[in-house]
């Protein structure tokens, strides 16, 4: 699969001297929805805003397309669309207008029945001649999205996508992100929830400090950093582990009859097998056993609490 987007040693310096991006190398592939995390101050939105030529980077390149967006700034702003974190829209101008406005900005000719079918797909032909002071915050933000398609990009930027949106239109925007990219459009999104990257996304980068900590594909992740804990619930309470146990890393609950051993997936240390056999070995009795695996969110909390370890002692 080609790369939409190529990004080579880019470095950003703000006045005060402090890099807001360092050395950046990251490719995007072209039908893909790529996940950009990291903290507040990570250096998330300064680098979408660098690729979508609303700041200025001091070195490094980037393509989209295989064109350099600073030498033919006109060509690839014209395939590129940008959904900002803010909602800023001109609130006494109705949907259709501002929609249809933004598609003009770009110096598309107009298109009535494009515009029709992208707000339907938004759910917004019914809120076409609302002004949008009228709308919700979620409406707010899908109006957003419509401006930022409207010229028909093939490269989609979402910053936040899902600010300020409730728990119910927040899955209902999910819906919409996958039935853009099925459409063909290639998605980057920076997000604070872990959980839109797990649904949404089939690559992540971790950013921290300016810099690109990691890229992988979303499952290869969580297989790769994840780690597992099988709990065992014994009929009987014990007082410690001993005997054939004593070679794991289990605890006891605080009921004394569930024991836990967390092991990382990667791992080829734990055979479960003969840790069951172990069990009944040392005369416990099995009740019930349960599994549970690393989230997304806890890989990406120790990835940045390892970063910020190497980064003090350096």
């Amino acid at each position: 699969m080609n790369n939409i987007l190529k990004i080579n040693n880019v470095t950003k310096f703000y006045k005060n001297s402090v890099k807001a991006l360092e050395n950046v190398n990251l490719n995007i592939k072209e039908g893909e929805i790529f996940a950009l995390l990291g903290p507040n101050g990570a250096g998330k939105s300064t680098l979408i805003n660098s690729i979508c030529g609303i700041v200025n980077f001091n070195t490094g390149t980037i393509e989209i397309n295989n064109m350099d967006i600073v030498k033919n700034y006109r060509t690839t702003r014209k395939i590129t669309g940008i959904v900002p974190q803010e909602l800023n829209l001109e609130s006494f101008e109705t949907v259709w207008n501002n929609v249809n406005y933004s598609r003009g900005l770009f110096g598309k000719k107009p298109d009535h029945n494009y515009i029709e079918k992208l707000l339907k797909q938004l759910s917004l032909w019914d809120k076409k001649d609302n002004k949008i002071k009228e709308l919700s915050g979620g409406m707010k933000r899908r109006v957003l999205i419509a401006k930022a398609l409207s010229h028909q990009p093939k490269l989609l930027f979402l910053d936040e996508p899902t600010a300020s949106v409730d728990v119910e239109l927040r899955k209902d925007m999910w819906d919409v992100v996958k039935k853009l990219n099925e459409d063909g459009v290639t998605i980057i999104l920076t997000t604070h929830y872990i959980e839109e990257a797990e649904e949404l996304s089939d690559r992540v980068a971790v950013i921290n400090d300016g810099k690109i900590i990691l890229v992988d594909e979303k499952d290869k992740l969580i297989k790769k950093l994840g780690e597992k804990t099988i709990k065992i619930e014994l009929f009987e309470p014990i007082e410690k582990i001993n005997g054939n146990l004593s070679k794991y890393n289990f605890t006891l609950d605080q009921t004394n009859k569930i024991i836990s051993h967390t092991y990382n997936l990667n791992s080829n240390t734990t055979d479960i097998t003969e840790l069951l056999n172990d069990v009944k070995k040392d005369g416990y009795e099995i009740k019930d056993i349960n599994t549970e695996q690393s989230s997304l969110e806890e890989i990406f909390i120790k990835l940045i609490k390892e970063n910020n370890n190497e980064l003090v002692r350096n």
